[in-house]
């Protein structure tokens, strides 16, 4: 089998029967696995080398270099850059506006629904948290409980309409168009209303709020009546800063690659928002709904003053906070986040000199 290997020399001479190998006579470094590729394993080289002592009384084999490793694969970055996400935004936006009817609404109670569930805990939480580890730090464990709500309508999959507003992207990108834009709005808002409104119905007649000897009612009540006594400017300025970070936390969870990083990209900007005391169109079709349910039960009426159960009422909800909050959620959405990053990003002008610095 010997004389079968490329590398293998075999002949008589003058001085009688010469054989070598040609690997360990020129001194080629080779390695396991070539050696393996032309079948010189171990056993073969023990006979070819008994093969050389035979003949000339001494000879070499090739020595085994350590193996190459193998390439390590490219790292995977950990989140998407900027540009990039500005692109799926647009592919986003493309993808909601050509939803069908019936999905869009389920998924649009469902968003309602999840954003509320995340205004229950942080209702509950934050009752009488306060008492024990201060103002600041209950605000900063109520945002953290709050953003439930937007970690369920991104991972699970649902249409908030606040999140809705980045679709501008996609008509800057002319993808979509204005009517498409509004359409999905529209509808978007009034089921989000509905979702919150269902969840209203269900936590008020399951009867939670009583606990903590009205603790919770009056929690809901307190947060009800601080939003319906803002003045027309200072909600909408709330909603515009509120809305600039809920589009930045959706904007974080395109970038991440994985359900961890989703979860931080949302959790950070939510609980600054909600932490710091701004405005949630949506977040408010449950908190001041509920405030105005619990205010007609004994144990509020026996514990708040009736000023203040005087000021929390619908047309409160509509003209003091909602319509001016919705106004500043749609600029903080649009202004800062959507057309901001489409004009860095994706407008021809900003794209071609990424294009030409090599950042794209």
């Amino acid at each position: 089998m010997t004389d079968k290997c490329a590398f293998w020399n075999e002949y008589d001479s003058i001085a009688g029967h010469v054989c070598y190998c040609e690997l360990a006579a020129f001194n080629r470094p080779v390695n396991p696995q070539f050696l393996s590729s032309v079948g010189c394993t171990a056993d073969k080289r023990k006979e070819c080398m008994s093969k050389m002592e035979y003949a000339v009384g001494s000879g070499v084999v090739p020595e085994e270099l350590p193996a190459i490793p193998a390439a390590a694969p490219a790292a995977v970055p950990a989140c998407d850059p900027p540009q990039e996400i500005a692109r799926t935004v647009v592919g986003v936006a493309q993808k909601k506006t050509s939803i069908a009817s019936t999905a869009l609404v389920t998924l649009a109670v469902l968003a309602g629904a999840y954003i509320a569930l995340g205004a229950v805990m942080f209702t509950i939480i934050t009752n009488d948290l306060s008492l024990y580890i201060g103002d600041g730090l209950s605000r900063l464990v109520g945002g953290i409980s709050f953003s439930l709500g937007l970690v369920l309508v991104v991972l699970g999959g649902a249409e908030l309409f606040t999140g809705n507003n980045l679709l501008v992207a996609g008509y800057l990108d002319k993808k979509v168009t204005g009517r498409q834009v509004l359409k999905n709005w529209f509808w978007v808002y009034m089921f989000n209303f509905l979702g919150a409104l269902l969840v209203v119905a269900l936590f008020y007649y399951s009867g939670i709020w009583k606990a903590n000897d009205g603790g919770i009612a009056m929690r809901a009540l307190n947060i009800a009546y601080a939003k319906t006594t803002l003045t027309w400017g200072e909600a909408l300025f709330r909603g515009i800063l509120c809305n600039w970070l809920v589009c930045l936390a959706v904007w974080l969870s395109l970038a991440g690659k994985d359900a961890i990083s989703k979860i931080l990209g949302i959790m950070i900007p939510i609980t600054a928002f909600v932490a710091a005391g701004f405005e949630h169109s949506i977040a408010n079709m449950y908190f001041i709904p509920m405030g105005i349910l619990v205010k007609g039960s004994e144990t509020v009426q026996a514990l708040a003053a009736p000023a203040m159960l005087q000021s929390i009422s619908w047309q409160a909800f509509f003209l003091n906070n909602l319509i001016p909050v919705t106004i500043g959620n749609i600029i903080g959405g649009v202004v800062f986040v959507a057309v901001a990053y489409w004009t860095c990003y994706l407008r021809p002008v900003a794209a071609n000199k990424l294009v030409a610095n090599g950042k794209m």
